[in-house]
């Protein structure tokens, strides 16, 4: 019997650990909220298969565990780790194998093959339909200019604006639940440009 909740305490404490405090986005609470919404949508799309919504939970769990290394590139790292460390929870090559292509597709651009791949994305991305979108996007936008990605917060938003424009839910239950509220995330960033640019 693999004990998903042993994995979950192994890799929290490596990330508690080794995150760096610059990560005020991809740290361990976006990682158990991934996995928390990973398992709600599972729920909403109908997966009951056991194995499966085991695969898709330990995948959420090392999906950005390679933070720890790199920035860019991390998702190899994750599944680097799972291939080392899950062995010795029990899990058989197979489930690994399954597991690291799920915590691959959560690479950007999102290119989800089946369902748990899909999952997976949606869940990862989920925030952007969420009412805490803001307070979470001023995380990443603290992250991403910590790290040199933006060399400014307008910079930002602009690519904020053009990623929610762009951005499609892959499962029916988060289009249903989250896409309308991705609307008005993008009308109230199209004020605040408006209202900025009037101030300058």
């Amino acid at each position: 019997m693999i004990n998903v909740n042993a994995i979950q305490d192994h890799v929290s404490g490596i990330l508690k650990e080794r995150l760096s405090p610059l990560l005020t986005y991809h740290n361990l609470d976006h990682t158990m909220d991934v996995t928390a919404q990973c398992m709600d949508i599972a729920k909403a799309e109908g997966i009951t298969d056991k194995d499966s919504l085991l695969e898709l939970h330990i995948a959420c769990i090392y999906h950005d565990a390679g933070f720890i290394e790199v920035y860019k590139g991390h998702e190899e790292i994750g599944c680097k780790m799972a291939r080392e460390q899950l062995p010795g929870f029990g899990v058989n090559n197979t489930m690994i194998e399954n597991i690291c292509a799920i915590i691959m597709a959560t690479k950007m651009p999102q290119k989800p093959q089946n369902i748990l791949q899909q999952i997976i994305c949606d869940a990862d991305l989920d925030y952007l339909g969420r009412d805490d979108f803001f307070t979470i996007s001023d995380s990443l936008c603290k992250e991403v200019l910590a790290y040199k990605i933006v060399g400014s917060k307008e910079e930002w938003e602009e690519r904020q604006v053009y990623f929610l424009q762009s951005h499609t839910y892959f499962t029916q239950s988060s289009q249903k639940k989250r896409a309308p509220a991705i609307l008005l995330h993008i009308q109230k960033l199209l004020e605040n440009r408006k209202r900025d640019a009037a101030v300058h």
